[in-house]
């Protein structure tokens, strides 16, 4: 076993992502329409941008492994119907909108957003166009399944102004695929990737999964290969939660033939060789870029940020979110919309906004999510600035977190100076962990605790 192996055993514990801070467990149905119109209403900063963010729940079919808020069918007229509802939405939110704002960042995201058909992709952006400011060089990326998918697909999204390009992966095995029920040979995605550049996307992504059912360091390898020779901007390389409990469709996966734990580590050690010997830059969390990356230069220049979207360059923008279960955030306020696609759909013609739960975050909340996120984005902290800037003495204020970090930083993973926290290259691949020295709401009860996937 080598050492970074024994560490991925000894750090693999349940822990969240951190896209947000207090994490999206703790949002409470407490929190109702009236609080997000008032915090609509008294957050509208006209120098402040906007990031947009459009949930198309629809997929063609299901894959097993999926963890997201998604339908699957072959009724198109469920997808214009939504369109429609989605018009109405934002209307009303940009009727609460300073039209001063620009927004400077827009992401579709499901579900499969190329699920729409051409047409409706420009409908869906028209919509968006005529309700808010658009920035002409704004950061504008979607999500692409490659079956389904046609050219003409993405000369839509194209022409709607996308210049990013998410293709969902996941693994090039047959065998792995057929197991989650999501085939799509090599070629296809080869097709799909080819057509992108043609059209001049600016920057594509492709996502891939660790943890499928009869994932082997061999297959995975094989997968690995071909991926890095087609040298996409970046990669995002989740590790597969299991959660059957929470998504019943999981149960159609075959426990036994999920890898067992060493086999996961080894894949995780893989990957850090593989990707770093290809030059890719380890981001942390799961994300890798080519060294001229903006994402690595956001990092370098400590602008980088995290939100519901993962890493993002656009640190100051509030996130109006739209769609069934879409997250929209201020830096005072979480909120969700409703998750459940009838519900969602009945309280948006009905005239309201389909408030489901949200948070009003309190002061620690936003201390200890600002040590969070310097963490994960600038993989540094100086004590005496940060405590400057939020008033406090920071060696008091988070005594728990440094009683918390000396194991960590004897095994390498982060530099305890007198005036700083520094996360080493070993500690990118730990990030959670080490935020996770910071996070009171892990100190509750465990009867009180959420239920989250493992850190490796």
């Amino acid at each position: 076993m080598t050492d970074l192996t024994q560490l991925l055993n000894k750090y693999s514990r349940p822990g969240p992502r951190y896209t947000s801070y207090p994490t999206a467990p703790y949002f409470t149905t407490d929190f109702t329409e009236s609080d997000w119109l008032d915090e609509l209403r008294a957050s509208q900063d006209p120098g402040r941008g906007l990031s947009l963010y459009a949930h198309i729940p629809f997929c063609d079919t299901l894959c097993y492994y999926c963890g997201c808020n998604m339908v699957a069918t072959g009724d198109y007229h469920k997808a214009e119907r939504y369109l429609g509802v989605l018009d109405r939405e934002l209307a009303r939110v940009a009727g609460l909108t300073d039209s001063r704002r620009r927004v400077e960042q827009l992401h579709w995201g499901g579900g499969t957003p190329t699920y729409l058909r051409p047409e409706d992709i420009r409908r869906l952006m028209g919509m968006i166009r005529a309700r808010f400011n658009i920035a002409e060089n704004a950061e504008m990326g979607c999500e692409a399944d490659p079956r389904e998918l046609t050219r003409e697909h993405l000369a839509a999204l194209r022409e709607s102004g996308f210049n990013r390009l998410s293709i969902g992966v996941q693994d090039l095995d047959e065998r792995v695929q057929k197991a989650v029920n999501r085939v799509q040979p090599a070629e296809m995605i080869r097709q799909v990737y080819g057509w992108a550049r043609e059209l001049g996307f600016a920057s594509i992504n492709m996502d891939l999964i660790v943890g499928l059912p009869h994932q082997s360091v061999e297959s995975f390898s094989r997968t690995l290969d071909q991926v890095v020779a087609w040298a996409p901007d970046r990669f995002a390389i989740f590790a597969y939660a299991h959660v059957p409990w929470m998504k019943k469709h999981q149960k159609l996966i075959h426990e036994e033939d999920l890898p067992d734990f060493a086999t996961r580590l080894d894949l995780q050690q893989l990957i850090h060789d593989r990707l770093g010997a290809a030059g890719y830059l380890n981001i942390g969390m799961d994300h890798f870029a080519k060294p001229d990356d903006e994402m690595v230069r956001a990092q370098q220049g400590k602008t980088l940020w995290r939100n519901f979207q993962g890493y993002t360059t656009h640190k100051h923008c509030d996130i109006y979110a739209f769609g069934a279960s879409s997250i929209s955030q201020t830096p005072d306020v979480y909120m969700q919309n409703e998750k459940n696609l009838k519900h969602y759909q009945e309280r948006v013609a009905s005239g309201h906004l389909p408030v489901e739960r949200g948070l009003r975050l309190t002061r620690d909340d936003q201390v200890r999510r600002d040590a969070i996120t310097r963490v994960m984005c600038d993989l540094e902290l100086d004590m005496q600035s940060f405590g400057a800037e939020w008033g406090i003495d920071f060696r008091d204020y988070f005594a728990d977190a440094l009683a918390e970090l000396p194991p960590l930083a004897a095994d390498g993973l982060v530099r305890i100076a007198p005036d700083r926290i520094a996360v080493t290259d070993l500690g990118r691949l730990f990030l959670r962990n080490i935020a996770m020295c910071f996070d009171s709401y892990l100190r509750q009860a465990s009867q009180e605790q959420p239920r989250y996937s493992r850190t490796a």
